[in-house]
């Protein structure tokens, strides 16, 4: 991760950066779960879906299943396995995702990430899952 910036992220940073993507509306995927897609309408992908409470995510001391957890997709396997073995990161993954292209994150734990490594993470998400047409204008204008 290469952006750096001052403060810690926070919580509802996680919002911000989402819906300040293009062509991004938060929906819903998985039944009932929120869920941030693009495009904008029926054929929007889901890259970052708030988690709901489940017995494959649990605190390892107590087994409470976390109650915070955002999956947040990335591009491949090869990103997926650095984010998780990068001790300075908090992103982690579960055996129920072993084949998807995604990390956990739980909201609590945000603030272990500056802002600019959040956005990065995010945006990567996005672009992993905008068309390549909305994923051109962007990268020619951004």
């Amino acid at each position: 991760m290469t952006e750096r910036t001052d403060r810690a992220a926070r919580p509802e940073d996680i919002d911000e950066i989402c819906l300040s993507l293009p062509e991004v509306e938060l929906g819903v995927s998985w039944g009932d779960r929120p869920t941030y897609k693009v495009p904008r309408g029926p054929k929007g992908r889901g890259f970052l879906l708030f988690r709901m409470p489940h017995p494959t995510a649990t605190e390892p001391e107590t087994g409470e299943m976390y109650d915070d957890v955002v999956v947040i997709t990335v591009a491949d396997e090869a990103t997926k396995d650095a984010l998780v073995a990068d001790p300075g990161t908090p992103f982690f993954t579960i055996p129920h995702l072993r084949r998807a292209n995604a990390v956990l994150l739980r909201q609590s734990q945000v603030g272990e990430l500056d802002l600019g490594e959040l956005r990065e993470v995010i945006t990567q998400a996005w672009a992993a899952r905008a068309p390549k047409r909305l994923l051109k204008e962007y990268r020619d204008h951004g």
